[in-house]
């Protein structure tokens, strides 16, 4: 596995390839997942993966890019793996409750399972987790911290008062 650090405007980013595929992005100060003692760290730069996810993380915070274009590699059970495919489907700007991402599962019932499902999404902001919010229209959750959540929201022009 090889990973570099990338500095955004809302914090370091751990990014991470592994089979030619994106791995795990996540917020270096509030995650609790652990660097491997076999992964390699790189320079954004020096492997091509991550200098692609890098630049486009630049567009991103940019305004210049609404979604990633990149090879994704998710592990996780089945229904975790159904939960990030259909964060996928959320368009940039817009916003979905964890009970309408359950409808689109076709698991009506399991909003709590999401909402878990979300929290564990290894591809924070290629995978938009950021984009669920509460029924209610509030926030709700987010592993990396509600102020990015709200941060990150208004980068998409979203409404994000609360």
């Amino acid at each position: 596995m090889f990973y570099c650090r990338y500095q955004s405007p809302l914090g370091i980013l751990v990014l991470a390839e592994a089979e030619g595929k994106l791995r795990y992005c996540w917020w270096e100060d509030v995650m609790e997942r652990k660097i491997g003692d076999d992964w390699t760290e790189v320079d954004c730069s020096d492997d091509s993966l991550l200098a692609e996810a890098c630049r486009q993380l630049n567009d991103y915070f940019s305004g210049k890019r609404s979604s990633f274009d990149l090879p994704l590699g998710f592990d996780g059970t089945p229904f975790q793996r159904l939960a990030w495919q259909t964060l996928l489907t959320i368009p940039y700007g817009a916003t979905f409750s964890y009970t309408e991402q359950a409808r689109r599962m076709g698991r009506e019932k399991a909003v709590r399972a999401v909402g878990n499902a979300n929290g564990h999404n290894p591809l924070m902001l290629f995978v938009p987790c950021h984009r669920v919010i509460a029924s209610n229209g509030t926030l709700g959750g987010y592993a990396g911290g509600i102020d990015r959540k709200r941060q990150l929201l208004s980068i998409e022009k979203e409404d994000v008062s609360d």
